[in-house]
């Protein structure tokens, strides 16, 4: 394979996974820093359900890569007291659905300990969720829980959407200061693409994490999404142009809090329309977030309301109705039609 090779844990490649770059993006983090500590279910001697900490026990033995036991709310409370003492804690929930029981610890203590302490103390801690769907999971195991979190002042919420975003972000998220929710679409770690691993390296304190990315350039309609759709958009996007329906303007959020509006503005102000694409059910997402407050930006811009394609108001159903379920590129597409003709 052609390309630039990016070298991972001895091995040299044209292209690596989501699961791959997250995992040397981990690697990088915990060889420049001495206090990053991995914690999670299963995540050392297996390396974790998705194997995406393959590898690390090994490398920096059980005391920095710790399987804990099956206690999220204990993992999330031991995070916090390391984070205290000068750790930063990185772990790993299993799936997405499993969130739950520590809820009280992240929303209640982790987001606010800050403030609490006028200040004084940082809990940088960085929980990684696998999340969405489009697997063929049983329940629980494809939840979208993100609008939750962002909800919830005091956390810092990623989602990368290729290999190369997660290589970067999750350095990012481990450095950062705050407490961070690294949702990781599943669907996606095993798409491969080229990372140039020298030169994100180089850049990793010059493009900040917050910042949505322009993953293709349009002009007429601009569609914003992350995770798990950015790669459907970009696929929606490649068909519109082919069957001349219009030129999608692609955004890749990345940070869904605090969200970049300021990007998807000024996409706006050249198309003069937006649609907003998201797994979670469509009442109170992120996907209400940015139509009222491009809505309110963009008024005497917009040509047509904001528009939203998203998972249904429904539990997420059984694996052989999921794919009823998942924005696609066929409900995108008429989306567009629909906007081009408001």
């Amino acid at each position: 394979m052609g390309g630039k090779k990016l070298r991972i844990c001895g091995l040299t490649m044209a292209a690596v996974t989501m699961v791959q770059a997250i995992n040397a993006g981990l690697r990088r983090a915990m060889t420049n820093d001495a206090s990053v500590v991995l914690m999670g279910e299963d995540i050392g001697r297996l390396g974790g359900v998705f194997r995406v900490t393959e590898g690390l026990q090994q490398s920096f033995g059980e005391q920095r890569v710790i399987d804990s036991p099956l206690a999220e709310s204990g993992l999330v409370g031991t995070a916090i007291g390391m984070a205290m003492r000068g750790y930063r804690p990185v772990i790993e929930i299993q799936f997405d659905g499993f969130i739950y029981p520590a809820f009280d610890q992240i929303v209640s203590q982790l987001a606010k300990f800050h403030r609490r302490t006028d200040g004084a103390v940082q809990v940088p801690v960085v929980i990684r969720i696998p999340y969405g769907g489009g697997i063929g999971a049983v329940e629980h195991h494809s939840e979208s829980p993100e609008a939750y979190f962002a909800h919830t002042a005091g956390l810092r919420i990623l989602s990368p959407g290729d290999p190369s975003a997660a290589y970067r972000m999750i350095q990012q998220a481990v450095s950062s200061p705050d407490p961070v929710l690294f949702f990781e679409p599943k669907r996606r770690y095993w798409d491969r693409a080229e990372v140039d691993q020298e030169q994100i390296d180089a850049q990793l304190n010059v493009t900040g994490p917050w910042r949505a990315r322009l993953a293709r350039r349009g002009s007429d309609v601009t569609v914003a999404c992350y995770g798990p759709m950015v790669r459907t958009c970009l696929e929606a996007a490649h068909v519109a142009s082919q069957e001349g329906i219009a030129e999608l303007e692609v955004i890749d959020l990345q940070s869904l809090a605090p969200i970049d509006f300021d990007a998807i503005e000024e996409s706006v102000n050249r198309t003069g329309r937006l649609v907003v694409v998201h797994e979670a059910p469509m009442t109170a997402g992120l996907g209400a977030e940015i139509a009222a407050t491009l809505t309110e930006r963009c008024f005497y811009v917009l040509q047509a309301p904001v528009a939203r394609v998203t998972g249904f108001d429904v539990p997420y159903p059984a694996s052989r109705l999921e794919h009823a379920y998942l924005p696609s590129v066929d409900r995108i597409l008429d989306a567009v039609e629909d906007t081009l003709e408001g």
